[in-house]
């Protein structure tokens, strides 16, 4: 594997650039308190950023080590009842890495495969990765430990996560059940 660091298309950098510009145009901010600023917010959100950069190890381990792929091999196993679980795949990779980007580059390959050897629809499978990710968004750590740094609940990680768990899990499970129904009983619907 390569080293990339797409610094331009970086979302990140626009937003960072904005808020230069905005030091210099903006007569009540200047130099001074932008920097200040930064400062603090760099202090304050020392945790969140360390644990970011945790789980974006830890998913950068479970990929270059199969792990990810031996997780929704398992998922694939379950046959008919795969588009039932096909938004737990999704689901699963957002809570691993983060990202519903990088849930898709880990499963969507996976879930094609899969739905094409069941017979299913590749694109229906697909959705349902992508839409079970977005379910899992709210209990992955890193939006976690964002959430809880800007509200100021530090320490209060475990709270959140317990308190989001349930509903994520239903919100998953539903979606779930409409992919079911999409695949058997619908299946001209997701053409």
């Amino acid at each position: 594997m390569t080293f990339s660091l797409p610094v331009l298309s970086t979302p990140g950098t626009a937003i960072f650039l904005a808020a230069v510009a905005s030091a210099f145009v903006l007569p009540s901010v200047g130099l001074r308190k932008a920097l200040a600023c930064l400062g603090e917010t760099i202090r304050s959100l020392t945790g969140t950023i360390v644990t970011v950069c945790l789980v974006l190890a830890t998913a950068f381990m479970m990929n270059a080590s199969g792990m990810s792929v031996t997780l929704g091999g398992a998922l694939a196993a379950t046959g008919v009842l795969f588009p039932l679980f096909s938004p737990f795949l999704g689901w699963l990779g957002v809570l691993v890495t983060g990202s519903e980007t990088s849930s898709n580059a880990l499963f969507a390959s996976l879930q094609r495969t899969t739905a094409e050897r069941l017979g299913l629809n590749p694109a229906l499978m697909v959705a349902g990765n992508a839409s079970g990710g977005v379910a899992g968004k709210m209990v992955s750590p890193q939006s976690i430990a964002v959430a809880t740094a800007s509200a100021r609940l530090e320490g209060q990680e475990g709270w959140l996560f317990r308190s989001a768990v349930g509903h994520s899990l239903a919100m998953t499970l539903i979606i779930g059940g409409i992919v079911m129904l999409e695949a058997y009983v619908l299946p001209g619907l997701a053409k």
